[in-house]
This record gives structure tokens, C-alpha cells and sequence, in this order.
């Protein structure tokens, strides 16, 4: 499963985003892998492509601020997607 191509920060706003959208599974990964107590390093290359080896302080950035918008998602996020559309 390939993931779309990613920021190395989310955004975090208070409002879901077409970002937030193409991510859903991205986070959905994320929140799997914490749940079953992957570690970061393990889930930043298997879900971002990032050797942590190589290129540490990104990994850590890019997987520590999708997870924390995931668990955003979780608790917030999730209520805008049913929301009917706006024109």
C-alpha cells in the first residue's frame, strides 16, 4: 500500500482538510501501529518510506505530527466528515 505524498507536518487546524482527507488511511495506520505498540521507528518506514537511520529528526517529526493529528482526527476530525458537503 503506497501513501500519498505527505508533508512533514499535517495541518492543524480545527477543521478537516483535503490533506486530512487523502490521509485517512495514512492515519488509520498510525493509530493501528501505536495501538499494537509498534515502534515509531518501524511505522515511519513502513508507512512513510522514511529510514529513521538515515534521516532520524525527519522521521520522528513527520511520524509524531501525523499521529497526533490522527488521534485529532479521532477525538474531532472524524465529526466533520459527516457533515453534509459545502458548496
Amino acid at each position: 500500500m503506497s501513501t500519498p505524498d505527505f508533508e512533514d507536518r499535517p495541518p492543524d487546524g480545527a477543521r478537516l482538510t483535503s490533506y486530512d482527507e487523502r490521509h485517512l488511511a495514512t492515519y488509520i495506520r498510525l493509530l493501528d501501529a501505536d495501538a499494537e505498540g509498534a515502534d515509531w521507528r518501524e511505522a515511519a518506514r513502513i508507512i512513510f518510506g522514511l529510514d529513521p537511520n538515515l534521516e532520524l529528526t525527519r522521521a520522528k517529526t513527520v511520524h509524531d505530527s501525523h499521529l497526533a493529528r490522527a488521534r485529532w482526527m479521532t477525538e474531532v476530525g472524524y465529526r466533520h466528515l459527516l457533515e453534509p458537503p459545502t458548496q
